[in-house]
């Protein structure tokens, strides 16, 4: 039959199911394949927190949406076009974010009357008229996929776990995907497994096929590439670019890198990326609790490399103390938090801005230190760098505030020169007689990094105050008066750029000022604001501690000043505190990113209030 090829200018896509069924990897597939067209994309990966459910239970709905498009995107999309279900926990999880008209392609043989039981449907939906309002596609998909690969005698479990394949091949054909590079991903995953490669192969090309032949589905879909600057892209996302940040760093400074990590969601996938990478000198320790990473990583700057821990918010609070004495010993440490809902284990899974008020001031005494906050996935690989310039210049503990949103999102990434990367070279102190710890340069503040074992640089290191320049162990009331405000001068002197403000006409009265992930939903918001005729700002927070110089004049500026967080209005304090201006703060804390239709009305309100 002769079908239909309609172009779109984007679409977003949702596969869900079991944590067990693959949503992953069939999610980051079709990615990968979109990237490689030029399409501009952004994912969202959504994982359950319990490591294996009941099975079919909507606790254990595990999804993946992508949102790619011919032109410039900011977000993964707020709402799906299409939703691939593969059973009816998945159907239920997610029908509500579904707008009418969406497409839903479901697996049928998974619509028994126990599996509708196990999640609360009464009747089946795919009966019932109740998704009358969607384009639905109710697809045999297990029974298909285990009637092709029939051939290959593998256990009815073996076949039916190739049926994500089905569904990527489905979806491929529908938005004419390239299918070479999934073919050669499952010849490498598969190749020492002949029967699961062949089982995963049949069934991706049925998946083509039932697409191509069937009559059920008569329309397919082409995104032109996106314009991107020139250059050579490849898809990135958060946790992988903070990772290669770390070890360009490493190469531009001369510094081995050391990782003292202990798992914990959404962090680990760090330790995993730079595990990998031992070639480049990188050495990655998993220790066992998160003291003991911490305290690994300020070894290693003490012995002067370059020292890095990684965790979530409840490894910030182990390793409070031990960053306290990263402060003490003004040596360089990197402590990477990557947020998630809280408090105590709270949403592992989920997404959070929860942090900001703990690494500002979560320790005793008064123990200042850099923070900074990268803004989409791909600025991940930046802000690493910048953190090593940081804590490296300036001897400091340095704080980068991801979420999970960023780890685990994705985005098209574009390769930069080498050339144009900065130079992080550093100084270590050279042996020389009479040699002062803590004689302090006179323009960062920062004391001298002496490697151990160097001949006449012995001095004390420990978490009891020292003396100014001699670092002996000193309790005198004045000299720790002296002390306290010079590490505290140090970090509210470090050189960081002017915050640039979005303002075209220079003529607005209200600023969105966003700080992390929220950059993404703030862009697109103010787009649409301005599409429809309205006069607002924007802004962007990627340092934290200390603020830009003219932050305080911006803020200034203008009559309102809106601040989106995934918290409660934590940046929103510290601003009216460090600013004494009013602050409209835009709060949510459901484990998920903002959208855009959202701050878009939170906006209006304050436009036209």
């Amino acid at each position: 039959m002769t079908k239909t090829v309609v172009p779109l200018h984007q679409v977003t896509i949702r596969f869900a199911g079991d944590s067990g069924d693959g949503m992953q990897l069939t999610g980051d597939r079709f990615t990968m394949d979109t990237a490689s067209l030029g399409n501009d994309i952004s994912t969202l990966p959504n994982y359950p927190a319990e490591i294996r459910a009941p099975q079919g239970t909507l606790p254990g709905v595990s999804s993946f949406q992508l949102h790619f498009a011919d032109h410039h995107i900011q977000t993964p999309g707020d709402a799906p076009d299409v939703l691939v279900a593969m059973n009816p926990a998945a159907l239920k999880a997610n029908i509500r974010d579904l707008p009418r008209g969406a497409t839903i392609i479901v697996d049928r043989d998974e619509f028994s009357p126990r599996n509708l039981t196990k999640v609360g449907y009464e009747s089946n939906p795919l009966e019932d008229g109740s998704l009358d309002s969607y384009k639905v596609h109710a697809v045999a998909l297990t029974s298909i996929t285990v009637a092709a690969v029939s051939e290959l005698n593998l256990t009815r479990k073996d076949a039916e776990r190739s049926k994500n394949m089905f569904a990527l091949g489905l979806l491929t054909w529908m938005y004419h995907r390239d299918t070479k590079s999934t073919e050669n991903f499952l010849a490498a995953k598969f190749a020492k497994k002949p029967d699961l490669l062949a089982a995963n192969l049949i069934a991706f090309k049925s998946g083509w096929n039932y697409g191509e032949a069937t009559e059920d589905f008569a329309v397919s879909y082409e995104i032109a590439p996106a314009k991107m600057p020139p250059g050579k892209y490849r898809n990135m996302s958060g946790n992988v670019a903070i990772s290669y940040g770390l070890i360009a760093a490493s190469s531009r400074s001369n510094l081995k890198l050391f990782l003292g990590s202990y798992p914990i969601t959404p962090a680990s996938d760090i330790l995993h990326e730079l595990s990998k990478h031992k070639k480049f000198g990188v050495i990655t320790f998993q220790a066992e609790d998160e003291i003991a990473a911490v305290g690994s990583a300020l070894g290693a700057s003490y012995g002067g490399a370059l020292g890095v821990t990684t965790t979530s918010g409840p490894g910030i609070a182990l390793k409070a103390e031990m960053i306290g004495l990263a402060v003490m010993l003004e040596l360089p440490l990197i402590i990477i938090d990557v947020q998630r809902g809280g408090p105590s284990t709270g949403l592992p899974t989920k997404t959070e801005q929860a942090d900001l008020l703990q690494v500002m001031f979560g320790r005793n005494g008064e123990s200042p230190a850099a923070v900074l906050a990268p803004s989409t996935a791909s600025d991940c690989f930046d802000i690493a760098m910048e953190a090593v310039r940081i804590a490296t210049t300036y001897r400091v503990p340095v704080f980068i505030l991801s979420d999970g949103y960023i780890a685990n999102g994705s985005e098209p990434w574009r390769i930069p020169e080498v050339a144009d990367l900065p130079d992080l070279r550093v100084e270590f102190a050279k042996s020389q007689e009479n040699f002062l710890p803590y004689e302090r340069d006179a323009k960062t503040l920062a004391r001298p990094w002496a490697i151990p074992g160097t001949k006449g640089m012995e001095h004390r290191i420990g978490g009891v105050e020292k003396a100014d320049k001699t670092g002996a162990i000193s309790y005198d009331p004045v000299n720790h008066d002296l002390m306290v405000r010079a590490r505290a001068a140090k970090v509210a002197g470090i050189e960081i750029p002017d915050l640039e403000v979005d303002d075209p006409n220079n003529d607005a009265k209200v600023l969105l000022l966003g700080w992390g992930s929220t950059f993404g939903p703030i862009s697109a918001a103010v787009e649409a604001l301005r599409l429809n005729g309205e006069k607002i700002a924007q802004a962007h927070l990627r340092y934290i501690n200390p603020f830009p110089k003219n932050l305080g004049q911006i803020l200034s500026k203008y009559d309102r000043v809106i601040v989106p967080e995934m918290n409660l209005g934590q940046l929103a304090m510290l601003l009216r505190s460090e600013f004494l201006k009013d602050i409209t703060g835009y709060n949510r804390v459901r484990g998920l990113p903002f959208s855009t239709v959202e701050l878009i009305e939170a906006a209006m309100a304050v436009l036209h209030d």
